[in-house]
Order: structure tokens, then C-alpha cells, then sequence
């Protein structure tokens, strides 16, 4: 029987690595520099958002063998491709835009990444709570993403670095705990010759 090959979701599984890392790098910039300009992080958002969608929609067709952390990319990709060419056609004047779009992104990654801490229970996965505490604070970091009361540029950029710092970590720890890439991995549909009895 021919093996299902394992390229996409080892790319699926790197990429997410990679961006994850690249979320919370970037989050620890904007924390660092607050007084980073606008135009600039419109424009790094923007295409962090492009790349993470498409990440995460070769994530959803890579068939991990779990099928836990890829199962609502599909969704999720479209959403932060549409919001990051959004951000990047008007990086200028859109910083109310961004912080209300990534703290909806932010919000609903959380919220699904629940749902897969309790499948992961019954999976067996041992640190399925750990799943489920980041979780928890990244949707409610997104919340207050969303719902602001910073009124300052320079506290709006902490307050973004803080978002992205946790869903780079959330991402990076629900990634490497539950896709598992085996070799030999069989396709899902197993054909099957069936013979009537006379």
C-alpha cells in the first residue's frame, strides 16, 4: 500500500515553528521599542499575517496523523490572509484597525486551541493543561487587545508586543506537543475488495 508522503506537514509543522518564533521575536521588539513607527509595524504585521496563512492553510491539508493543532486553519488561514493584505495596502493609519483585527485573531485561535487542550486529553497527551492555560491567556490577551484602554501610541505597541509574544508562545507549544510526523504514515481512505458469498 502506498505511504502518504510527510512534506506538507513537516512544512506545515516548521513553518509554524518558524512563525511562532518570528510572533514572539517580534513581540519582544515591540515591547523593547515602543517607539517603533506605525508605517512599520504595518507593514511587518501585515506580511506576518500573509505568511502565518498560508502556513496554517498548508497546515489544514497536511492530514497530520492527530489532526489537533491543523483542524481549524482552514478558517483561520483565510481570516489572517484577508487582515494582513488589508494592513499592508494601508499600514499608515490603520494601528486601531490592526490591534482590533489581531486581537480577533488572537481571540479565536484561543478559543479553538481550548477545544484541542480537551482533545489532547483524550488523546493522552500529558501537558494538554499546559495547552489549555496558554490558551486561556492569549484569548484574554486578545480581549484586551480588542477592547484597549491605552489611549498612547507607545502603550498600544507594548500592549500589541504582549499579544504577539503569547500567541508566538501558545503556537510554538501547541505545535511541538501534538503533531506528530511518522514516516510511514498509511492514507486514510483503505481501499477494500469485498466479495458476495454464494
Amino acid at each position: 500500500m502506498k505511504m502518504r508522503s510527510v512534506t506538507p506537514m513537516r512544512i506545515a509543522k516548521i513553518g509554524y515553528i518558524v512563525m511562532s518564533v518570528v510572533f514572539c521575536i517580534t513581540g519582544a521588539l515591540f515591547i523593547a521599542l515602543p517607539d517603533i513607527s506605525i508605517t512599520m509595524i504595518g507593514i511587518s504585521m501585515g506580511i506576518a499575517m500573509v505568511v502565518f496563512g498560508i502556513v496554517k492553510l498548508v497546515g489544514y491539508f497536511s492530514k497530520d496523523l492527530y489532526r489537533l493543532a491543523f483542524q481549524f486553519d482552514l478558517g483561520l488561514g483565510v481570516l489572517l490572509l484577508v487582515l494582513g493584505l488589508i494592513v499592508l495596502f494601508r499600514p499608515d493609519d490603520l494601528m486601531t484597525f490592526i490591534c482590533i483585527a489581531l486581537g480577533i485573531s488572537i481571540l479565536t485561535d484561543g478559543l479553538f486551541k481550548v477545544q484541542i487542550a480537551f482533545d489532547s486529553k483524550r488523546f493522552g497527551i500529558k501537558n494538554w493543561w499546559l495547552i489549555l492555560s496558554l490558551a486561556i491567556v492569549t484569548g484574554a490577551i486578545g480581549v484586551f487587545l480588542i477592547f484597549r484602554s491605552a489611549k498612547g501610541a507607545q502603550l498600544l505597541t507594548i500592549v500589541l508586543g504582549i499579544s504577539l509574544l503569547a500567541e508566538g508562545i501558545l503556537n510554538l507549544y501547541t505545535v511541538i506537543s501534538t503533531v506528530l510526523i511518522i514516516k510511514h504514515q498509511r492514507p486514510d481512505m483503505i481501499k477494500v475488495d469485498y466479495y458476495e458469498i454464494k
